[in-house]
Formats: C-alpha cells, sequence, structure tokens
C-alpha cells in the first residue's frame, strides 16, 4: 500500500503541487511513487500495490496505464477515501480490499520519502521475530530528531521500547522513514484502537471525536507498549520529501540509485555531446548543446532545450523548459515550460537539514530557488534563493523573495 494523501495535504509543497499533486511529481525522470513501484517490484511474491488516498480517482489512471507497462508482473489499482481518514484510517476502511488475495504480509509506504527502499532486507528481518510491524528507522542529527517519530529500541534484538512522534525533548535520534512491514493480525489492532478511542470519547464529555486513525499515534505506540514493534535500521541516505527544496537532494539520490541498479538510465560523456560531470539524467525528447556542461545530480525533463554553454547543477529542469545561451542554473527547479534568458543565472543554496521551512519572521530564508510553471527571466538577470508563482515574467534580479 503506498498512502498518497490528498489534495488538502502537500501545500508545503506549494508552487510545483499547483500543477502536481506532490505523489506524481517527477524526480529523477519518474514520479515519486514511480520510484516506490520500482522498488516494490523487486520484492518477491509482492502481487497487488493499492494507493490510496483522497485525490479523484482520475487523478492516478494515467499514472497507472503506464505503470501496468513498466512493471507487469504487478497489478496496480487506487482506492479513494471519502474523506481524510488518517495514516492508519485508510487501510483500515478498505481491510477487505487489502486482504481479499489472503497476503502474508503487507508493505505500507508513505509516498513522501526517498530512500534505497531495502524492502527485501525488512522482509527477512521481519520473519526472524515475532512481532507484528517492522519499521524502516534511520538515525538524522540529534537537533532535528524531534521533527520526526523517534524510536527507542533494544539493541540486542531491534525490539521498539517506545515510539513518539514529534516529542517535544529529545528522546532518540533513531527515527521513523514512514515505511512498515505489517503482518495481517494488525487489523486487529487497528479494530482495538477503534474501539478505544470510541471509548474515550464516551468517558469524556469534554473529548472531541476524532474520526481519524493514525498509525504513529493510535497503532505504533500500543504496538511498542505490547512488544510487537520492532525496527530495521538503514544506514542509506534518506529524505522526507515536504517542500519543493528536499526535491533537489532527492533527486541526487534516485540518481545515485541508478548508479548501482540501472546505469544506462544515466547520460554519458560521448563524442560530440555535452559535458557531464557525474550523475544526470536526460529525457530521450529533451536537447542539449553539446558546449554546455550538466552536473553532477542534474534531470533534464521532456522536451526541454539547453542552449550554448549553459551551465546546470544540483537541479531539476521539467517539460519544456529552455535555458538560453549562456544560463547558468545551480540548486534550483526550473518549472514547465519556463524560459531562461541568454546570460541568466538562476542560483538557490543546498539544504541539507531537513528543513521545512520557506519563511522565517516574515522574511524568505535561503533554500533552493523554486520557478513554477510558464515562468520567463529576461536575459542577463539573477534570481537567487527565490520562490516564484506561476505565470511570472522577471525583469529585474531578485534576491531571497517570493514572487507572487
Amino acid at each position: 500500500v503506498i498512502l498518497v494523501g490528498g489534495p488538502s495535504r502537500g501545500t508545503r509543497f506549494r508552487p510545483l503541487s499547483l500543477n502536481v499533486p506532490k505523489p506524481l511529481f517527477p524526480i529523477a525522470g519518474h514520479p515519486i511513487i514511480w520510484h516506490h513501484l520500482d522498488a516494490l517490484s523487486k520484492v518477491e511474491g509482492l502481487k497487488e500495490v493499492l494507493l490510496i488516498g483522497f485525490y479523484e480517482d482520475s487523478v492516478f489512471q494515467r499514472f497507472i496505464d503506464d505503470a501496468a507497462r513498466d512493471f507487469p508482473q504487478i497489478y496496480v489499482r487506487y482506492l479513494r477515501e471519502y474523506q481524510s481518514l488518517g495514516t492508519a484510517g485508510g487501510l483500515y476502511h478498505f481491510r477487505d480490499e487489502i486482504q481479499k488475495n489472503d497476503p502474508r504480509q503487507i508493505f505500507v509506504l508513505n509516498a513522501d520519502v526517498a530512500c534505497s527502499f531495502p524492502l527485501n532486507d525488512m522482509v527477512k528481518f521481519h520473519n526472524t521475530h515475532r512481532g507484528l510491524c517492522t519499521i524502516l528507522g534511520t538515525k538524522v542529527a540529534r537537533e532535528v530528531a524531534n521533527r520526526f517519530g523517534c524510536l527507542v529500541e533494544k539493541p540486542e534484538n531491534h525490539e521498539v521500547l517506545h515510539y513518539v512522534e514529534k516529542p517535544e525533548s529529545f528522546i532518540s535520534n533513531l527515527i521513523s522513514c514512514g515505511i512498515y512491514l505489517f503482518d495481517c493480525a494488525i487489523f486487529g489492532e487497528m479494530k482495538k484502537a477503534m474501539q478505544n478511542k470510541a471509548n474515550r470519547v464516551d468517558q469524556d464529555q469534554f473529548q472531541v471525536e476524532d474520526d481519524k486513525l493514525r498509525l504513529e499515534q493510535d497503532i505504533l505506540r500500543p504496538l511498542a507498549e505490547s512488544s510487537k514493534l520492532f525496527v530495521y535500521e538503514t544506514t542509506d541516505a534518506w529524505i522526507q520529501i515536504k517542500t519543493p527544496s528536499s526535491a533537489v537532494p532527492a533527486n541526487a539520490l534516485f540518481l545515485e540509485q541508478y548508479q548501482k541498479t540501472n546505469p544506462d538510465r544515466l547520460l554519458k560523456n560521448v563524442s560530440g555531446g555535452p559535458t557531464v560531470v557525474g550523475l544526470v539524467y536526460k529525457h530521450p525528447s529533451a536537447s542539449v548543446d553539446p558546449s554546455a556542461k550538466i552536473g553532477p545530480n542534474v534531470t533534464i525533463g521532456p522536451r526541454a532545450v539547453i542552449g550554448k554553454g549553459v551551465r546546470i547543477k544540483d537541479s531539476i529542469i521539467l517539460d519544456n523548459a529552455e535555458i538560453k545561451n549562456n544560463g547558468c542554473v545551480l540548486y534550483s527547479i526550473i518549472g514547465w515550460d519556463s524560459k531562461i534568458g541568454n546570460w541568466s543565472r538562476v542560483e538557490g543554496t543546498p539544504t541539507t537539514d531537513h528543513s521545512t521551512t520557506v519563511t522565517q519572521n516574515g522574511v524568505k530564508i535561503q533554500s533552493i530557488s523554486i520557478l513554477a510553471k510558464e515562468v520567463t527571466v529576461k536575459d542577463e538577470i539573477i534570481i537567487r534563493n527565490c520562490i516564484v508563482l506561476p505565470n511570472k515574467e522577471l525583469k529585474t534580479s531578485c534576491h531571497n523573495e517570493v514572487l507572487m
């Protein structure tokens, strides 16, 4: 199961989510959840993938059609919630559909994460303990740990002794990656959690009834308290894709995965071609002038045009974008149908601290530069650390601004 959320979520991913739902935003040449499917397709015995969310049914139809071609061995369906039911509520609501073909175990993946997806290793570990859930964990810097679900484990067998979602004080720097492997008995635990929520409302007249069931608060914490939760720790890179800025390091992560598993997807240095530095993905329909220098960590989307002398580094260039002669793009996302003028420069500041903050004290802070759909930057203009909403024409240089 891939939890894809709905249109009321993903607001922090604006302005990119104004044109495409976040789970379908292209990173390393494919929608974010395509990478989830790619990993799931390599799990032995996995037959079906369900997307659960509350977008309109039509939103994922093209993606599902493409997935049938790319991953013929797995059957992909979309199940739409009638409203936002919470991260566990959708699972419980569709429990009959999930269990229809009598699966032995169920993966649950949040759509907004990028990592190496060590799913087969999780299966092997899961089969060594008697818990109901294995959670993928990773260690982060102590100062950012409280932004995530924190785990305290028993080192000798990796049993989770304590789970706290976004604690106010430091608990542990071992955090949840938002990827879980459950036994089907988990639905019994979900039923208990629903009953407990109803009982609390009955007993406390001031308790507000909450019809959402959350994996993090309502399921994982009781599992830890009953010795049914275990953690499999990965030392590979992991990124949560919350803001547009996080798409750039996620792009680098997936390109690194290509190098390990599918190096043929990456652009190579060839005689008469552009200079390629590090890892670069170029869609076959994109055009790059031989005098350009591209990379590292660059994705160039369909029908994009890269002119003479252009330099691009640590960036995503989306469909039909044009970077004119001698333009420079660093640590940026250039939106669909956008145009960067001759000798112009679009530059951001790399982010590495899992930050989801765009402004601080009302001021735009330094981050990746984001140009949304159909943004035009005139010749010889510098755009630095800016977020630009769609359909804008920039005739003057800008620094640390949100241009609306």
